[in-house]
């Protein structure tokens, strides 16, 4: 009995170094040697300070003069309260096709893109800009949808929608892994290099 006890405390005690400290301590020092700016968040730096994550979205959506990604359901884990892009608790609203809220807040984001962006259509605004995405975190946006909201940020920004048109080209990404997706563009990133234009 005290023997079988001894083996299995052993056991439980080998077990946890080797998978509670061992197998972590050598991801992370894997991650560190071959990925170390992703495994050190992938930190965007601008004039040297760290302004964003390049993996996690931000909001912009209460700022006209910026491009906004796509819509963020989370909330904030205090309050429970709307709190858009909160990365301490990531996800979505879990509202089906059918439901009511769903479909108001759909209204709601149509109606505040066709009231700030002149010109535009009901018809020409890509659903990924009035759907939230399964994480809340989506730092990314299809060419058109960054396309359709030039001419809000060139009312905003002063500046002209054939240089904000040049921007976002410049910041195609290509799909993943040079496969997976559709070219895309990460907003964190293009607002970052719109304030560089807007600045210099």
């Amino acid at each position: 009995m005290i023997q079988t006890l001894k083996r299995a405390v052993l056991l439980t005690v080998m077990l946890w170094v080797i998978l509670g400290l061992g197998f972590p301590l050598v991801m992370v020092g894997l991650g560190q040697l071959i990925f170390p700016w992703q495994a050190n968040g992938s930190v965007v730096a601008l004039g040297g300070r760290p302004v964003a994550a390049r993996h996690v979205g931000q909001y912009f959506g209460n700022r006209l003069q910026y491009f906004w990604g796509r819509p963020s359901d989370t909330v904030s884990v205090a309050t429970g309260k709307p709190q858009p892009y909160n990365a301490f608790n990531s996800a979505p609203s879990n509202y089906g096709p059918t439901n009511a809220l769903l479909v108001k807040d759909v209204k709601a984001r149509i109606l505040r893109y066709l009231q700030t962006t002149p010109g535009l259509k009901a018809s020409q605004i890509p659903l990924s800009l009035v759907e939230s995405s399964g994480s809340g975190l989506d730092p990314d946006i299809t060419v058109q949808s960054a396309l359709i909201q030039v001419p809000r940020v060139a009312k905003y920004t002063g500046l002209s929608q054939a240089s904000l048109r040049r921007l976002v080209t410049s910041q195609v990404l290509g799909p993943e892994l040079g496969v997976f997706g559709p070219k895309r563009i990460n907003v964190v990133l293009l607002n970052v290099a719109l304030d560089q234009l807007r600045h210099h």
